[in-house]
């Protein structure tokens, strides 16, 4: 047992890095717990890419501006309302100081991805992804004199009264104990527990992909809500997007991922359609397409291209089923023949005049008289040679987490727990009640990680 601890920060991505170095610049001795051994180190952060930024004008690597309405108005779109306006406008209003913050801990940007993102004015791309970030940040976490054990396998967390005591966790194969003065939670959601995600969603989830890192289990989430600390989130909602069928059950990571949807038709196991595929530009967009698969047959989808449109967007890792006629694609992807044949001809048919396509933003060249319609990016289906790719569910991090304020402070029924905090996906559903908006999570980690890291070192002093 130790009590020479200031703070112990629970994980190792991006939110748990942000509140350690904050909190080790404000004078407190810090010790990350991290599940992962030290090449998994990261969390899901090393599969992002971009962070989503507010900025009036130009700034660093984006473009133009970016205001706090338009970017709170974008979340609400995809949340459908379901948010918290003020930890939402919390996060978005200090993303912009988050940028230059983020240069000065080491991390370099780079041009913003072309294609289907069309994220040049909205969202900063890291040069080298989310590795390096990560990878940044722990050279940073290093030299701040942080304490890092790697294959820490925290067990409990003890909460006694308004308080927490003590920290279990299992390392190097014996069960140890840290005595600090403050907590702070960043260990994500549950969702590589399959377990669990199939207690909240049913035998579907038996078929999800979890395409982030194996070792969030929400051990510690569990942990602390069946000690009373305030939940927020329902478990069925998540951040899940349709991925290549072929990805691994775990870990594929951010190359798995399919962005050809807009400029497809999307069938079930059936042949048939059901969902409008340019319904909004990608990243507004994309995170629906995994819960969409969830409720088709098998869990399955399967999307059909022809040849004008495979330069389109960013490959997925695995390449396209190739195929001279549509029924030779459908029997490569186990599909009844005459009925894909069929609903691409009925697709064909209720596209109209395509001259105003426009790859990268909403260009309304839509059918008529279709339902589903698709009402962007309508172009027929008809010039060989034909690409398919399946569509399985991908599950990047659950919502149902710690219900925090604005300084990222946890509580219970009876009030605030004095020494816990909460940053990253762990406390995402406070601000996520449904839908994801592409680089929001390294937005809400890295504002309430800084948060969480200053509040913590604060109480501690």
């Amino acid at each position: 047992m130790r009590s020479d601890i200031d703070i112990v920060v629970i994980g190792g991505g991006n939110a748990a890095l942000c509140a350690a170095m904050t909190a080790a610049e404000c004078g407190a001795s810090v010790c990350i717990l991290e599940t992962a051994p030290k090449p998994y180190r990261g969390g899901n952060s090393r599969h992002t890419r971009n962070f989503r930024c507010m900025h009036k004008g130009p700034h660093g690597p984006l473009v133009d501006d970016y205001s706090e309405d338009e970017y709170f108005s974008d979340l609400l779109k995809v949340t459908a309302g379901k948010t918290d306006e003020k930890l939402a406008r919390l996060a978005i209003r200090t993303s912009e100081e988050c940028l230059t913050w983020m240069q000065e801990h080491g991390v370099h940007f780079q041009p913003s991805l072309s294609g289907t993102l069309s994220l040049g004015r909205t969202n900063a791309f890291f040069m080298g992804g989310g590795k390096s970030l990560v990878n940044a940040y722990y050279r940073k976490a290093e030299s701040l004199g942080v304490t890092i054990l790697y294959e820490a396998h925290v067990t409990h967390l003890e909460l006694v009264d308004d308080r927490i005591e003590l920290v279990s966790f299992a390392h190097e194969g014996k069960e140890k104990r840290l005595v600090p003065k403050a907590v702070v939670v960043a260990s994500g959601g549950f969702q590589a527990d399959t377990d669990w995600l199939t207690r909240a969603w049913g035998p579907p989830a038996k078929n999800f992909l979890i395409r982030g890192t194996p070792y969030n289990r929400g051990v510690v989430l569990a942990d602390l809500l069946d000690q009373g600390v305030s939940s927020v989130g329902d478990p069925t909602q998540c951040h899940a997007v349709a991925i290549d069928g072929r990805a691994p059950k775990f870990d594929g990571g951010i190359v798995t991922r399919l962005d050809c949807v807009p400029f497809s038709i999307v069938v079930n196991k059936h042949g048939e359609r059901f969902y409008d595929e340019g319904e909004d530009v990608w990243p507004k967009r994309y995170a629906i397409w995994g819960r969409l698969i969830a409720q088709q047959p098998d869990q399955v989808g399967y999307v059909v291209i022809d040849a004008k449109s495979l330069e389109l967007f960013m490959p997925s890792v695995f390449p396209p089923i190739k195929a001279d006629s549509l029924e030779e694609l459908a029997a490569k992807m186990d599909l009844p023949p005459k009925k894909l044949s069929d609903t691409v001809a009925e697709f064909n048919l209720a596209c109209g005049n395509t001259s105003k396509f426009h790859p990268t933003e909403l260009d309304g060249v839509a059918t008529s008289g279709l339902l589903p319609a698709k009402t962007n990016w309508a172009r027929p289906i008809d010039e060989p040679p034909f690409y398919g790719y399946s569509l399985k569910t991908g599950v990047t991090f659950t919502y149902l987490g710690l219900k925090v304020d604005e300084n990222a402070q946890c509580s219970t029924g009876q009030g605030p727990v004095r020494n816990l905090w909460a940053a990253g996906e762990t406390m995402a559903g406070s601000i996520l009640g449904q839908g994801y908006l592409a680089g929001f999570g390294m937005t809400i980690g890295t504002v309430f990680g800084r948060i969480a890291g200053r509040e913590a070192a604060k109480y501690a002093n």
